[in-house]
């Protein structure tokens, strides 16, 4: 199927464009003294270059190490007479010219999203057919040890140091540092959504300084957030100009549709200014989407999503496979944690509760016992606490309920490993949405509906994202963005930062 953006009638002559507002041209926010000088304004931010600088020499020095070493591997210390010697010393440049053609080095994409690493993928494969085919083509006898051990272990190593540059920027983010201010525009609950979004997704890096929507003067619930309404939808390009942002952030509307935006996109060229435009498609992203020319209009083409299929098929084989080597594996842990559970606190083990799985089907899932015998009866003298009253969520912070074990592995999410029973059995996944109560499916309404299009899983997007730290809608929404966008690639990320939330515990209790 494929989309098109609202259609707006250009007027056959231009309105003049309101006079701005005095209040509009307020100055800018004051400096914060912790921002070196140059991070902000639309010259390249201090902090950027400073990364790819950094980027750079990981690069070089990941592909003189991985050279040096094949070369160690393959002839030791003696030298050889293939020219070998002379490939690896001119490898870690040819390795960093590969890499920037890649788009590794560009500024719009460090930091955050997938191309950085994807670069660096292309760049292993681009460097490995180079290799091949000089050798072939000039004759030049080069080792295979250069391509078999130097290339995989140096696109690994450049890999790992993008991702300890990057989680250095996400510290400093999380401070406020290395931020990219943004002008919001659209109407004002999609500009809430954009605000509440980035605040909460704060390694992104950006950051909304300003909003301009259509009727500024009952932008009510922008202000209750803390976001300044500096004007209306003609007054965007004076504010870029008098507050030097970064980027435009446009929602998608009626207001904002392609006459807008063909516009705003020649005011804005020359700028340096970053033009974000939302595609106004709840939960799908890029995968799935594609510019295609139709009769010389730009469509957005929106793939089906894919729920079964050979994909499908390797997802649940490898579900399947790795649950039941983890099981293997976690065997011992499995007999330790049940013992520490019988002996802290009277009651069965395991704790049994009912869920909907795919197609709305129940089943019963396995968890650890985390609370005691009297859970459930006590369980009204704690409703006013419930974190996500909001919602068909039951959290509560410091739950008395709770077990001196219980509180252990809740915190590093060991009792749910009895789940991989579920996934052995085929109820579960390892990847998916959150597992919903029966009372919480009696609620859903047709988009909600989706979530039970796949299986449930041990972990998913909910886990990698906050926890019990999310709200109800929250929850909700990061399992649609998974069915709407699933793919391989995404399990594999989901299951690598799962790891990495398990270790840091955050918003488990």
């Amino acid at each position: 199927m494929a989309l098109d953006m609202p259609e707006v009638r250009e007027p056959a002559v231009p309105a003049p464009r309101a006079p701005l507002r005095p209040a509009v041209l307020a100055p800018a926010p004051p400096v914060d003294p912790t921002v070196p000088a140059g991070e902000t304004g639309r010259r390249p931010l201090r902090w950027v270059r400073r990364y790819v600088l950094a980027a750079v020499a990981a690069d070089l020095l990941a592909a003189a190490a991985c050279g040096v070493c094949a070369h160690l591997i393959r002839f030791g210390t003696e030298a050889d007479s293939g020219g070998t010697q002379i490939a690896v010393a001119v490898f870690p440049l040819v390795w960093v010219a590969v890499v920037a053609l890649g788009g590794g080095y560009e500024a719009t994409t460090i930091g955050t999203g997938n191309e950085e690493f994807r670069s660096i993928l292309q760049g292993g494969l681009v460097s490995m057919a180079a290799i091949g085919f000089v050798s072939y083509a000039s004759g030049w006898q080069l080792s295979r040890a250069l391509v078999v051990l130097a290339v995989p272990t140096t696109v690994v190593a450049s890999a790992v140091g993008r991702h300890l540059l990057r989680r250095h920027v996400h510290r400093l983010r999380a401070d406020g540092r290395c931020m990219r201010t943004v002008l919001a525009v659209g109407r004002e609950r999609a500009v809430l959504d954009l605000v509440r979004h980035l605040r909460r997704e704060r390694h992104c890096g950006m950051t909304v300084v300003a909003a301009c929507v259509p009727d500024p003067d009952h932008a009510d619930l922008l202000r209750a957030e803390g976001v300044e309404v500096a004007g209306d939808l003609a007054h965007v390009p004076e504010l870029v100009a008098a507050r030097g942002v970064d980027a435009v952030a446009v929602t998608s509307s009626s207001e904002t549709a392609a006459t807008y935006l063909r516009s705003l996109s020649w005011e804005l060229e020359g700028t340096g200014v970053e033009l974000l435009v939302a595609p106004g498609l709840m939960e799908v992203a890029g995968p799935r989407m594609h510019m295609r020319p139709f009769i010389g209009l730009p469509l957005v083409h929106v793939e089906e999503p894919r729920f079964t299929g050979p994909p499908r098929l390797v997802k649940a084989s490898i579900d399947r496979l790795g649950a039941g080597l983890l099981v293997l594996l976690a065997l011992p842990v499995l007999a330790v944690l049940a013992v520490a559970i019988h002996l802290d606190s009277a009651g069965p083990v395991l704790f049994r509760q009912q869920r909907i799985g795919r197609a709305g089907r129940p089943f019963t899932m396995l968890k650890f016992r985390t609370m005691t015998a009297d859970a459930e009866t006590r369980r009204a003298e704690l409703t006013s606490r419930n974190h996500n009253g909001d919602g068909l969520l039951f959290k509560v912070a410091g739950d008395p309920r709770v077990t001196r074990v219980g509180r252990v592995l809740r915190r590093h999410s060991l009792d749910e490993l009895p789940q991989l029973f579920n996934v052995l059995g085929g109820q579960m996944s390892l990847v998916g949405p959150r597992p919903p109560l029966p009372e919480e499916v009696a609620r859903y309404d047709s988009s909600m509906q989706r979530r039970l299009l796949v299986k449930p899983g041990l972990t998913g997007l909910w886990q990698v994202s906050g926890r019990s730290d999310l709200t109800w809608e929250e929850a909700v929404r990061l399992d649609l963005r998974y069915v709407e966008n699933w793919s391989l690639a995404l399990d594999l990320v989901i299951l690598w930062k799962t790891v990495n939330a398990v270790i840091r515990a955050d918003g488990a209790y």
